[in-house]
């Protein structure tokens, strides 16, 4: 059976825990929200994540591990899990009640891990979503309770009081086999392994930290060393557990082994969130005290005492990350240092230089690649941004166009990569910090407008596209001003007015070639001029607009816009009662759509496929297609835009399926297509149906002739306006 969900793969043996585990097991049947708390390094997100993982079949909506630690800003909170469920984020509304409608009806699981920073926020989110999605379940992992009515605590304990036999001795040993082949427990060395586990109080992250040193020492020599020079690292407040004091220790000794350069890159490497990669670090860490051709050498001795863990990505790059616990040792001595402001300063410049290679690309046949790098390196870009617009300990930010700039050139995130919401929340803050007129800001304009008119806030969309476009004439900024025109065409095109989305788009065009811009936003600008003078009637020369747009695309590898001229392509096709044509076309617009997880593609490729369907003579099928675009319209925004150009053929569809299947049993299929998340309707609409024969050729006659066709793509006659 195929398992939903995102957790991680386990990259080592889990040792240990059979009672907890058990015990686990139970609460999550019992009870609708659990929480394991302890200290840092005492193993809570290991054994949270074990757990989950052996009651995946338990949840058939999946198994969700949202990972908060390196979260700061309580506003993104929604936005994180929204992200990390895969939920669609594209309306003006709250994340919480996307969120809550997504999960509404789903048995799912939630693993909430670190979220300490945060603790009163991700309380009241846990809250609300357990009072309003009754199926789903709640696993929590950190230092303290969520205080939420219903919580059962499961503290954590370090491993019990070792003997030879013990899971802290087992633990011990396989991790010190990972490092030193054949290395084994036995006779001669188990006093001194069982003594090192009793004085490290059993924590995982500590006994791990003290295997690695078993290449360079003894564990005769590492129990001296925590008796003798290391003895002062367990100083402090003498009332403290002794588990908090072992913690430090173990912590501290490893920062203490380490070089000057190792501390240093260790301390530096605290600035990142989440997962970095190679190159990053060797532009924010790199220093004279730390040359750049010293940094793989060090990131890798980093990796071989533990203090970094590596994985490759989902676009085939390494990337590194530290344990929070880790992390916030190495911050500790980075204040210290005085470098803090310097450092975030390095870590925005590089991920703003990253966001800029990325809207390139992005114009390329690496824009797949380009998606997969944002996805990973979200956590940091959120960080960068944080920076840019509220600086840095309470300081104002020092250059606000900075923030203004990198939430527009974030556009393509935003937009293609389904991050709508998100992305109006930085450009909120972004136009907010700085009024007066630049060009940063006036990208964030449009860039703010586009993102609105998607989310079908008509209001807040024209407003501030035609402040952009005053300002951006007035101050000679060609680029800005062929953006808001542009986009108040677009505007127009989802409000109907389709006689001036034609003008303002063919205005746009013209001052694109004029400047000599050429790429995603340029070709998308073909394609919705396709689409208005279709929407007037001319069905020819909309397929001459989309079919160029379908080349230029192709020539450049450009995927994004290509899955758009497909879909005019598909409804034309359609429209000349090529339906195995036209279901090719909307196929490839789904598949696309999908891949980059724009969801407004997406949902109108669905609706074209339920329209296909309903004509290859499978009512039922196509009713369970409108019931999944329904629901995901919910995640969109308003419905087919609130447009009856793009609704008509979801009316014409509905009143054949009520025709053909009667009242109830619409009703009934509707009800099964809501069910279906993102993934398993593009399933059902590709290949997760028995495909019914075509039906034979459309008689003469029943289609109408282009000029007589008032609204050309939304149907045959019945659409006649």
């Amino acid at each position: 059976m195929e398992t939903v969900g995102n957790l991680p793969a386990e990259l080592n043996a889990f040792v240990g825990r059979t009672s907890e585990l058990t015990e686990l097991s139970a609460m999550l049947s019992r009870s609708r929200l659990t929480t394991l708390t302890g200290v840092g390094g005492v193993g809570k997100s290991r054994l949270a994540l074990h757990a989950a993982r052996q009651a995946q079949d338990r949840f058939p909506d999946g198994v969700w591990l949202v990972e908060l630690s390196g979260l700061r800003d309580a506003s993104l909170l929604g936005h994180t899990v929204a992200a990390a469920l895969r939920v669609p984020d594209n309306t003006a509304r709250e994340p919480l009640v996307a969120l809550t409608e997504h999960l509404a009806d789903r048995e799912a699981l939630l693993v909430l891990d670190g979220y300490d920073e945060l603790c009163p926020q991700v309380a009241e989110l846990t809250a609300a979503l357990l009072r309003r999605a009754p199926a789903v379940r709640v696993l929590a992992a950190g230092r303290r309770s969520l205080g939420v009515t219903g919580e059962h605590l499961l503290p954590v304990e370090p491993l019990p009081a070792p003997d030879a036999d013990g899971d802290a001795v087992r633990l011990f040993a396989r991790r010190a086999a990972a490092v030193l082949p054949g290395f084994a427990v036995t006779g001669a060395n188990s006093g001194p392994v069982v003594e090192l586990c009793a004085r490290l109080d059993g924590l995982p992250l500590a006994l791990e930290l003290a295997a690695v040193r078993l290449r360079a020492l003894s564990v005769e020599q590492v129990l001296d060393r925590l008796d003798d020079r290391f003895r002062l690292l367990t100083g402090g407040d003498p009332s403290a557990p002794a588990r908090h004091r072992a913690l430090r220790t173990a912590i501290g000794w490893s920062h203490e082994l380490c070089t000057p350069r190792e501390r240093l890159l260790w301390a530096r490497l605290s600035v990142f969130a989440g997962r970095f990669d190679l190159e990053a670090v060797e532009y924010v860490c790199a220093c004279p005290d730390l040359p750049e051709d010293e940094i793989t050498e060090t990131v890798e001795a980093l990796v071989s005492q533990s203090v970094l863990s590596c994985e490759t990505g989902g676009d085939g790059l390494v990337r590194y990350r530290m344990l929070d616990t880790v992390r916030e040792y190495g911050a500790g001595w980075l204040t210290a240092l005085g470098d803090d402001a310097r450092m975030r300063r390095r870590h925005r410049d590089w991920y703003l230089g990253l966001a800029t290679w990325c809207e390139l690309d992005w114009f390329s046949a690496r824009q797949a690649e380009v998606a997969a790098r944002v996805e990973a390196d979200m956590p940091n870009l959120r960080r960068a941004l944080e920076f840019s617009l509220d600086g840095a300990a309470g300081r104002p930010p020092e250059d606000p166009a900075i923030g203004q700039y990198l939430a527009g050139t974030l556009w393509f995130c935003w937009a293609g990569c389904g991050r709508l919401a998100e992305g109006r929340h930085w450009l909120e803050r972004a136009l907010d910090v700085a009024p007066g007129p630049s060009e940063a800001r006036a990208k964030a304009m449009w860039v703010y407008g586009y993102v609105s008119l998607l989310q079908g806030d008509s209001v807040a969309a024209l407003g501030v596209l035609q402040e952009c476009r005053a300002e951006a004439e007035a101050t000679g900024n060609d680029v800005a001003a062929a953006y808001a025109v542009h986009r108040l065409g677009c505007l127009a095109l989802v409000s109907d007015d389709m006689p001036r989305a034609e003008t303002f788009i063919s205005e746009a065009l013209g001052r694109y070639r004029r400047i000599g811009e050429l790429n995603s936003n340029v070709l998308m600008a073909q394609v919705e001029l396709a689409m208005a003078v279709a929407f007037q009637g001319d069905l020819p020369q909309a397929v001459a607009l989309a079919e160029e747009a379908r080349q230029i695309c192709q020539d450049h590898g450009e995927r994004w816009t290509l899955a758009y001229a497909l879909y005019v392509l598909g409804y034309a096709a359609w429209l000349s009662g090529d339906a195995a044509r036209a279901r090719r076309m909307a196929e490839e617009a789904l598949a696309i759509d999908h891949a980059f997880h724009d969801l407004v593609g997406a949902v109108l490729a669905l609706e074209l496929l339920a329209l296909i369907t309903e004509g290859e003579g499978a009512p039922q099928e196509a009713a369970v297609l409108q019931g999944a675009a329904g629901r995901l319209w919910e995640s969109v925004g308003l419905r087919l835009f609130g447009s009856r150009f793009f609704n008509a053929p979801h009316t014409l569809c509905e009143a054949r399926l009520r025709a053909a299947l009667g009242d109830v049993d619409y009703a009934a299929a509707l009800v099964d297509g809501s069910r279906l998340g993102l993934d398993a309707a593009v399933h059902r609409a590709t290949t997760g149906r028995p495909r019914a024969p075509l039906p034979a050729p459309l008689p003469p006659g029943s289609l109408p002739t282009p000029r007589t066709r008032a609204v050309a793509p939304q149907g045959r006659e019945e659409l006649r306006d």
